[in-house]
């Protein structure tokens, strides 16, 4: 049987200082580990905060660790979060980066992600079976990319919208178009003069005319071209 010696609930043994139910300290206990009892957790409890310290050899404060009523709050130089498996870093926390280690980062609230400035990733994926959709309610959209942004749609369309303008615009090479078929739809058609009469009617066919601005419009096809006799669209440029 283990000798065992104290006061009260404080009782000295050979593996140390043994409390048994509740005990109150008035001032500082000073212990090099703390353990509870195999059979229960251990509790550390306050009416008000819960504080952890840690200080150097000088007393100075490197590490902070509060619990309280409203938050919990850390003081150190850099907070990490690892997994019990195989102590990977989950995430991790410091002056200069926030690093989210997991395999895979999920927001379920209803408004996603909220980020008050850019965005730095190199793909972008929605769900399986899930649409993607890149908007911005009240701003602009920018991507961009030193050595250029690849938008793929394997299985589906791609679609771009917008209020007012869309420009394609290339500095130094060119904007290519490849598909099997390539349409503009709703350009205007110009009104050029009528047939003489008695000829036959004009089929349905259009002549592509463009603007000094760049405006692309249609044209009625003739025996020559149309364009001038119907230039008049350009007037609503």
């Amino acid at each position: 049987m283990e000798k065992e010696d104290g006061m009260g609930n404080l009782r000295v043994t050979k593996k140390g200082i043994r409390l048994e139910g509740i005990s109150e300290f008035l001032l500082p206990l000073y212990v090099k580990e703390i353990h509870s009892r195999k059979d229960s957790p251990l509790v550390f409890q306050s009416d008000r905060n819960v504080t952890v310290n840690a200080r150097n050899e000088l007393g100075q404060l490197t590490g902070q660790l509060t619990v309280g009523a409203d938050a919990i709050e850390a003081q150190c130089k850099r907070f990490e979060v690892r997994a019990s498996r195989d102590g990977r870093v989950l995430f991790a926390a410091d002056e200069d980066e926030i690093t989210i280690g997991a395999h895979r980062l999920k927001v379920t609230g209803t408004e996603g992600a909220v980020f008050g400035h850019s965005v730095e990733t190199p793909h972008i994926r929605a769900e399986p079976s899930q649409d993607l959709k890149l908007e911005s309610p009240t701003r602009s959209l920018i991507m961009e990319a030193p050595r250029g942004v690849q938008v793929h749609a394997a299985a589906g369309d791609f679609k771009a919208t917008c209020r007012k303008e869309l420009h394609l615009q290339s500095t130094e090479g060119e904007i290519f178009l490849n598909a099997d078929a390539i349409r503009l739809g709703n350009l205007p058609v110009g009104i050029s003069s009528p047939s003489p009469p008695g000829s036959p009617p004009r089929p349905n066919v259009y002549e592509l005319c463009v603007c000094p601005s760049g405006k692309l419009y249609l044209s009625p096809a003739g025996a020559g071209s149309t364009c001038q006799t119907s230039s008049g669209v350009c007037l609503w440029s």
